[in-house]
């Protein structure tokens, strides 16, 4: 992976190019473009903090956060990916407020599950979630490299 800008975040082992201009407010957590390596291009499905039996995996937003990362790396495991292959990160949340409050142990979180890879990311806060008790959904996109040697 090649980062081109000052004040770049992001992996350096992976496959995909983390662009952060200087002329844009340092990335904290995200990378402001992300220009995906050639191969499959591999759509994830919203994954909120729900366990393998349905139940949510807790009532505060860091569980659920955490659970949450966990099924979208399991997701893009059976899909042949890796973490490194994210190309974009879309976070919905019912309260913005609380994640800004708690970006400590949400960014433990993130880097327990996906390392010290950012790549293209928004946060959304929305009023409700197809779980009424979910507090947090991730839906990603990444782009699984088509040769061996272009995986981390």
């Amino acid at each position: 992976m090649t980062e081109r800008g000052s004040g770049t975040t992001g992996s350096a082992a992976g496959p995909h190019e983390l662009i952060n201009p200087p002329t844009l407010a340092p990335p904290l957590g995200f990378s402001h473009a992300v220009v995906p390596a050639g191969g499959r291009t591999v759509f994830l499905g919203g994954q909120a903090g729900h366990r393998a039996d349905g139940t949510l995996a807790g009532s505060s937003l860091l569980e659920q956060f955490d659970q949450a990362l966990a099924n979208l790396v399991e997701a893009l495991r059976a899909a042949g990916g890796e973490p490194v292959h994210l190309v974009r990160v879309h976070i919905f949340v019912t309260d913005a407020a609380e994640y800004r409050e708690r970006l400590g142990a949400l960014g433990e979180a993130w880097r327990r599950h996906l390392g010290s890879h950012y790549p293209a990311a928004a946060l959304f806060e929305v009023s409700g979630l197809f779980d009424p008790g979910a507090r947090v959904e991730l839906v990603g996109t990444a782009v699984v490299p088509s040769s061996p040697s272009a995986a981390p």
